[in-house]
């Protein structure tokens, strides 16, 4: 079997908060070292470990380090991590959005790219003239666009609004039409970085299903990134483990995410100060997260205790006066466990706190993060999304309270679900 991609000890480096150097003294530095003394960049030797949980001493970091690894042509890889990981600056440097600062990547074949909402759509277009432009941008010619035209249409379920600018398009049909667009314009190499996660139960399957046909069924090459455990169990045959812009681990995928959820099991976030590491898309952010915090004691937490959550918002656009605050809760594998939907909320300022407590979920033993969705119901199946964030949140259910004692938890199989019900009865007759 041939080889699709190559990384050959691909590294990225920036300079923190700025773009280039941005000072004379360094960019002169950096001329004359490479221009006239012709020795490499003398920047390339200095540079901390991309790891974003601390402070650094260096106003340089490398965002990926060492990257040193093939991808057989019709292998499904998944690519897992912790934010801030690398792993979206490695799908991007494949798909030449940007360069790698040291080493080189060889890829054989076209490659389709979804690497967030809108990738590659011009705003001003229709989706229609987005899908010839998107193959034109690949190489292809208009008639075979055309012959893929309406199989891509209907997948995507956007045929009403298809002539219709994409800059009216909700985030749900903005990504229904990018990957419809990504995976059916004969693409060798697909790759696909968390997006699904942006579309309903509905699409999220189709898009999982055609991603296992495109892989199996014609031999293309699937690079997917995603925080979903079971999907990427599902769909990926190897994984790779990227921590702190390094590549920590490849192998099977069954043992690349049990080595990434015991690398987990011991962590977790009380209080986050948001960035866009923790969204999968950047929205129009007409409403923003600021900061989310915990307001348990502690992340262990007992079986019939509520959950309480702070949340800072701030408001960008004075026009918005209402909003809805939804908490969503997943479980170790990133499945759904369940969601709150508050009532509409009336903002009066730019900058608000809300305090939200979970009074009863009948969780059961385990590991959970919170995500959240800033946004507002309209009309009946129209929802507006001002800000999601992702796994910004982290807590456990680990014990039982027994007239103010801690008793432990009798054992829970995830086969039995992430539910544990109490209130019900039994009768013998």
């Amino acid at each position: 079997m041939s080889t699709a991609i190559e990384f050959n000890h691909v590294g990225k480096q920036y300079r923190l908060g700025l773009v280039s150097t941005r000072t004379l003294s360094h960019d002169i530095n950096r001329w004359w070292q490479m221009a006239i003394l012709k020795k490499e960049d003398p920047y390339l030797k200095i540079g901390e470990t991309n790891d974003r949980t601390k402070a650094g001493s260096s106003e340089y970091v490398w965002a990926l380090r060492d990257i040193d690894f093939k991808v057989e042509q019709g292998d499904v890889v998944g690519i897992i991590g912790k934010n801030g990981a690398g792993k979206s600056t490695l799908l991007k440097l494949l798909s030449k959005v940007t360069g790698p600062t040291v080493g080189t990547i060889r890829a054989r074949g076209r490659i389709g790219a979804l690497l967030e909402v809108g990738t590659g759509f011009h705003p001003e277009m229709t989706g229609r003239e987005n899908i010839y432009m998107n193959g034109a941008i690949m190489g292809m010619s208009k008639a075979e666009v055309s012959r893929k035209l309406d199989e891509i249409i209907d997948f995507s379920g956007c045929e009403r609004y298809i002539d219709t600018p994409v800059k009216r398009y909700s985030s749900g049909m903005t990504v229904r039409l990018g990957f419809a667009v990504a995976a059916h314009l004969d693409p060798d190499i697909l790759v696909v970085d968390e997006v699904l996660a942006v579309g309903d139960a509905e699409f999220q399957k189709k898009a999982i299903g055609k991603m296992q046909s495109v892989s199996q069924g014609e031999g293309r090459t699937v690079l997917f990134v995603s925080h979903n455990m079971e999907n990427v169990k599902n769909l990926c045959k190897t994984g790779v483990i990227m921590e702190n812009g390094r590549s920590v681990y490849r192998g099977d995928i069954v043992d690349c995410v049990n080595r990434y959820l015991d690398l987990e099991k011991d962590v977790f976030l009380t209080e986050t100060v948001i960035s866009d590491k923790y969204r999968k898309f950047i929205h129009y952010k007409q409403m923003e997260f600021l900061n989310v915090k915990l307001l348990n004691e502690s992340p262990h937490l007992a079986l019939d205790e509520e959950i309480a959550v702070e949340v800072t918002i701030r408001r960008n656009e004075a026009s918005k006066t209402r909003c809805t605050l939804e908490m969503m809760i997943d479980d170790v594998m990133q499945r759904r466990v369940g969601s709150y939907i508050s009532e509409v909320l009336e903002v009066e300022k730019d900058l608000f706190t809300v305090v939200m407590k979970l009074r009863s979920h009948n969780l059961a033993k385990g590991k959970y993060y919170i995500n959240f969705n800033l946004g507002l119901k309209e009309k009946e199946f129209q929802y507006s999304d001002f800000d999601i964030v992702y796994g910004v949140l982290s807590f456990e259910i680990a014990y039982l309270r027994n007239n103010g004692e801690h008793e432990p938890i009798q054992l829970w199989k995830d086969s039995w679900g992430r539910c544990q019900f109490h209130d019900a009865t039994v009768e013998m007759r």
